[in-house]
This record gives structure tokens, C-alpha cells and sequence, in this order.
């Protein structure tokens, strides 16, 4: 007998006979009961609660939005799959590098900013998830960078937790965003960009 193996028989027989497994009650609430007007209007207030910018625009109006965001921005990363036409009025100034995947931290430190999709948002928390979709990228390019810019469209917003996991596949990299990065010490002195972006700008797309 190896010395795992009997190491594993002793923590068996000091646990004893273990009870059956015990069924979990699942009778939280999956779907919301909100009409879509509400729900946007929750998730706009809630996200705004965490000091992120929020804004609602049109469809039409994103790019000249993105823009306005952006205006003074030197360096801007954008993942593969972001709609070309979300960036048309951006100035012809600004550096838009379209990520390939292969700049390390050091590079991704170097932008000013980075603007990706979302997969879903959810109003009841503020929060807005990120799967690794073609135009959200790979999750380091939304955590260095200190400033995330993320495009939500109304469609995508749902009300509960429950009902916005449902939508994602939880075997994608998923990342849960509310609001900027923050922290606080001991003495509740608040800290921003500790573990992502320092700056978080949220538009709400309407249809």
C-alpha cells in the first residue's frame, strides 16, 4: 500500500459513514416579471449606484457617443470581433489596435482604453457579464486597461441573476462586472482600479 493510498483509507475511516446526498431547494425566482422598459431602467440605475458612467443611446447615435467617450484618448484596443461601424466617428487621431491576442500584460497597460460588447446585463444587481464573445475578447484586454468602455444593448438586459445565468454557457470564461474596480482597507478607504479598470463607462443601447 503506498502512503496516498493509506493516507486516503485513515481520512475515510475518521469521516465514518457519510449521509445521502441532500437535495437543494431551487425555488428562487428565474424569470423576471418586469416589463423590458423597467428592467432597462433598473439596470441603468443600478450600474450608475456603483459610480459607473451610464448613459442610453440609439443605435444611430453609438458611434458619435463612442466618440464623444473617447475624445482625448490616445491608444484604444478593441477586441477582434467589435463592429467596425461602432468606431466610424472616432477621431482620426486616436490609435485603434485590434487585439491578436498575443500582447502581454505590459502591452495591455499601455492602452487608455479598451471597448468590448457584454453578453448579458442584469438589472436587479448592475452587473454585466462577460463571456469571451467575438466582441468582447479574451478577459485580460477588459481587466488592464484602465478604462472599459462596454456597449449593452436593451435586448440583452435581463432582470434577475438566475434568469441572466441562463443565457450564458458556464463553461465560457465568464468574468461578473459591477461597477469600476474597487477596494477598500481596513479603515474603508476606497481604492479603484486594484484588480481591473479604474474607470468603467456603460452605454445602453435602445432598439
Amino acid at each position: 500500500m503506498t502512503a496516498r493510498q493509506a493516507m486516503l483509507d485513515r481520512i475515510r475511516a475518521a469521516l465514518g459513514t457519510l449521509p445521502p446526498p441532500q437535495e437543494v431547494p431551487r425555488s428562487y425566482r428565474t424569470t423576471g416579471s418586469a416589463d423590458a422598459t423597467t428592467t432597462v431602467a433598473r439596470f441603468v440605475e443600478r450600474v450608475g449606484e456603483y459610480r459607473a458612467d451610464v448613459r442610453e443611446v440609439s443605435q444611430t447615435a453609438l458611434p458619435e457617443a463612442l466618440a464623444g467617450l473617447l475624445a482625448g484618448t490616445a491608444r484604444l484596443l478593441v477586441p477582434p470581433g467589435l463592429p467596425p461601424d461602432w468606431l466610424t466617428e472616432l477621431a482620426a487621431t486616436i490609435d485603434v489596435v485590434v487585439d491578436d491576442g498575443l500582447l502581454g500584460p505590459r502591452e495591455l497597460d499601455g492602452f487608455d482604453a479598451v471597448v468590448t460588447g457584454c453578453a448579458v446585463g442584469i438589472a436587479d444587481t448592475g452587473t454585466i457579464i462577460l463571456d469571451a464573445g467575438e466582441d468582447q475578447g479574451r478577459r485580460a484586454i477588459t481587466l488592464v486597461p484602465d478604462r472599459h468602455v462596454c456597449v449593452v444593448r436593451a435586448d440583452q438586459v435581463v432582470e434577475t441573476v438566475p434568469e441572466g445565468l441562463s443565457r450564458v454557457d458556464p463553461a465560457r470564461p465568464l468574468t461578473l462586472v459591477s461597477g469600476p474596480s474597487a477596494t477598500s482597507d481596513i479603515e474603508l478607504n476606497r481604492v479603484e482600479g486594484v484588480h481591473g479598470p479604474r474607470v468603467l463607462d456603460v452605454i445602453v443601447v435602445r432598439p
